[in-house]
C-alpha cells in the first residue's frame, strides 16, 4: 500500500509562486552566472596568454599557447568541477543542502582572486599556478551544479518548477554574457590608455606590459557576483523535502515552510519519525529497477551535450578567425585580439545563448521536458551538418554573416533545448536521499564530455593542411570534419532521450515513487517471491 504524502510537501506543491521563490532563484542563479563567468571567461584570453608567455622574438606570427598548456589551462577548470560535482553532490545528500550551499561559494570567490593573481615571472610558473587554482575553482563550482537545482526543485511548486530550476540555470547565459563585456570594456580602456602598433608592423610595441593585468581582472572579476550572494545564501533554511524525508524531522520542516511560504502547516512528527522500515541504497537492485534507465538517460544525454556545447563556446574564436570573421592575429595588436574575440562572442551570447535559455524557461512547463531535449537536439544535428557539409561555401567573404547565423542557431537550439534540461531533469526523477548525488553523476558525466569536447576539439579542429597548423600542433581533421562529428554526437542524443522519463506537472515524490513502499512496483502491486502480486486483488 502507497504511504500517504506529508502535508508539508503538499502544500509545497501546491503553493502559490511567492517573492521567496523569485528570492531563491536570484540567490541560486548568482551562483550559476558566476559559474559560467569563470568557465568560459578563460577563453577570451588564451590568445593574450599565448602573446605574453610564448612570443617567441622575431617570428613572424604572435605567440600561441602550446598544445599541453593549452588544454591544461581550457581543460582543468572541467576536472575540477567533474570532481566537485561528484564530491559535493554526495556530500549535499549526506550533510544537507543548506550546509555544504556555502562552502562551494567561498571556493569560488577565494579561487577565482587567487586565478587572477597566478604569481611568477616565467611562463611556467605562471601557467602552473593559474591551473592549480583554476582546478579549485572549479571543485566549487561543481558543487553548484547538484546543489542549486536540487535546492530549487525541492523549494518549488509543481505547476512552474521546470521554469524555476531552468531561470536558475539561465543565469548561465547572463554570465557568459558578462564575461564578454567586462573583456570588451578593459581591453578597450587599457587600448586606449596604451596606444600600440599591429603585430606585423612592430612585434614588440604590440605588446604593452600593461597587457598582463587585463587578463587578470577579466578573471578576478568573477569572484565579485559570488561574495555579494554569500550572506543570502547562509541566510537560506534546509528545504522541507530533505529535512522530511532525508532527516525525519517532519516538525521542522513544516516550521521552516510555514516561515518561508507564510502559511500556517501541521506537523506530523509521529509518523515521518516512525518510518524506520529499510530503504534500499544507491545502485542495489532495487535502485537499478527503479531509476537504472533513468540514470543512464539523464547521464548519457549530458555527455554527449556537453561534448558539441563546450567545444562550440571554448573555441568560437577559432572558428571565427578559420571564416576570416576575425581578422589574421599578426594584423593586431595584443589588446585589440582581446577586444574582438570578445565582441564577436558577446554578439553570439546576445542573439542566440540568453534567448534561448529564457525560451526554455517559458515554455518548458508548457510544452514539457521531453519535447524541449529532442527538438533541441534534432536542430542541433540539423544546423551543425548544414555547416559543415558545404563548409566551403561558409568561409567566401560574401557569405560569412550567413554562418554566424547558423552558428547562432545552433547554440539557440542548444540552450532552449539539452543544455537547459539535462540540468532540470536530474533535479526531478531521483528520491530526495540520493537526488544531489544523482544530479552530481548525471553532471559530472557531462562535464567528462566537456573534458573530450576541451581537448579532442582542439587538436581535431587543426587544419589538415601543415601549413595551416598552429605552433606546436599537428595536422587534424579541420573544423569541417570536427563540425560533422558533433552532428553525429547531437544525432546520440536524440536517441539517448527516450530513456528520460516526462515529470511535468508531477511531484518530485511521484516521479521519485517516494510514497511507495520498498517491494511494491510502479502500479502498486506488491512484489512477492512468486512474482507480481496484483493490489486489487481481493483474498477470498
Amino acid at each position: 500500500m502507497a504511504k500517504k504524502q506529508l502535508e508539508v510537501l503538499n502544500a509545497l506543491d501546491v503553493a502559490k509562486t511567492q517573492w521567496y521563490h523569485f528570492t531563491a532563484i536570484v540567490i541560486a542563479g548568482m551562483g550559476f552566472f558566476t559559474d559560467a563567468y569563470d568557465l568560459f571567461c578563460i577563453s577570451l584570453v588564451t590568445k593574450l596568454l599565448g602573446r605574453l608567455y610564448y612570443t617567441v622574438p622575431g617570428a613572424d606570427k604572435p605567440g600561441t599557447l602550446p598544445p599541453n598548456v593549452a588544454a591544461a589551462v581550457n581543460g582543468v577548470a572541467f576536472c575540477g568541477t567533474l570532481t566537485g560535482q561528484l564530491f559535493f553532490g554526495w556530500l549535499g545528500d549526506k550533510l544537507g543542502r543548506k550546509k555544504v550551499y556555502g562552502m562551494t561559494l567561498m571556493m569560488m570567490v577565494i579561487c577565482s582572486i587567487a586565478s587572477g593573481l597566478s604569481l611568477g615571472s616565467q611562463p611556467k610558473a605562471v601557467m602552473a599556478t593559474l591551473c592549480f587554482f583554476r582546478f579549485w575553482l572549479g571543485f566549487g563550482i561543481g558543487g553548484d551544479y547538484p546543489l542549486s537545482a536540487t535546492i530549487m526543485s525541492e523549494y518549488a511548486n509543481k505547476k512552474t518548477r521546470g521554469a524555476f530550476i531552468a531561470a536558475v540555470f539561465a543565469m548561465q547565459g547572463f554570465g557568459i554574457l558578462a564575461g564578454g563585456m567586462v573583456a570588451i570594456i578593459m581591453s578597450a580602456a587599457f587600448k586606449a590608455a596604451y596606444p600600440a602598433p599591429a603585430y606585423e608592423v612592430n612585434a614588440a610595441a604590440s605588446l604593452p606590459p600593461a597587457s598582463d593585468y587585463v587578463w587578470r581582472l577579466i578573471v578576478i572579476f568573477g569572484a565579485l557576483p559570488a561574495a555579494l550572494t554569500y550572506y543570502w545564501r547562509m541566510k537560506m533554511p534546509e528545504t522541507a523535502r530533505y529535512t522530511a524525508l532525508v532527516a525525519k524531522n517532519a516538525k521542522q520542516a513544516a516550521a521552516d515552510m510555514s516561515r518561508v511560504l507564510q502559511v500556517d502547516l501541521e506537523a506530523e512528527p509521529e509518523r515521518a519519525g516512525a518510518e524506520n522500515q529499510k530503504q534500499f541504497g544507491l545502485f542495489s537492485k532495487e535502485f537499478l529497477r527503479r531509476h537504472g534507465l533513468h540514470l543512464l538517460g539523464t547521464t548519457s544525454t549530458w555527455f554527449l551535450l556537453d561534448i558539441a556545447f563546450y567545444s562550440q563556446n571554448l573555441f568560437q574564436k577559432d572558428i571565427f578567425s578559420a571564416i576570416g570573421w576575425i581578422p589574421a592575429a599578426k594584423t593586431m595588436n595584443a589588446l585589440e585580439e582581446v577586444y574582438k574575440i570578445a565582441r564577436a562572442q558577446t554578439l553570439i551570447a546576445l542573439c542566440s545563448t540568453v534567448p534561448g535559455y529564457w525560451f526554455t524557461v517559458f515554455f518548458i512547463d508548457r510544452i514539457g521536458r521531453f519535447f524541449i531535449q529532442i527538438m533541441g537536439f534534432t536542430m542541433m544535428t540539423i544546423f551543425m551538418f548544414a555547416l559543415a557539409i558545404p563548409y566551403d561555401h561558409w568561409t567566401h567573404r560574401d557569405n560569412r554573416i550567413g554562418f554566424v547565423v547558423m552558428y547562432s542557431l545552433t547554440f539557440f537550439f542548444a540552450n532552449f533545448g539539452p543544455n537547459a534540461t539535462t540540468f532540470v531533469v536530474p533535479a526531478e526523477i531521483f528520491p530526495a536521499r540520493f537526488r544531489s548525488t544523482c544530479h552530481g553523476i548525471s553532471s559530472a558525466a557531462g562535464k567528462a564530455g566537456a573534458i573530450v569536447g576541451a581537448f579532442g576539439f582542439l587538436y581535431a579542429a587543426q587544419s589538415k593542411d601543415p601549413s595551416k597548423v598552429d605552433a606546436g600542433y599537428k595536422p587534424g581533421i579541420g573544423v569541417r570534419n570536427s563540425l560533422l562529428v558533433l552532428g553525429c554526437v547531437n544525432a546520440l542524443g536524440v536517441l539517448f532521450t527516450f530513456l528520460v522519463p516526462e515529470s511535468n506537472g508531477k511531484s518530485l515524490e511521484e516521479m521519485a515513487r517516494e510514497n511507495e513502499n520498498e517491494n511494491e512496483d510502479g502500479n502498486g502491486n506488491e512484489i512477492t517471491e512468486m512474482g507480481v502480486r496484483d493490489s486489487r486483488t481481493v483474498p477470498v
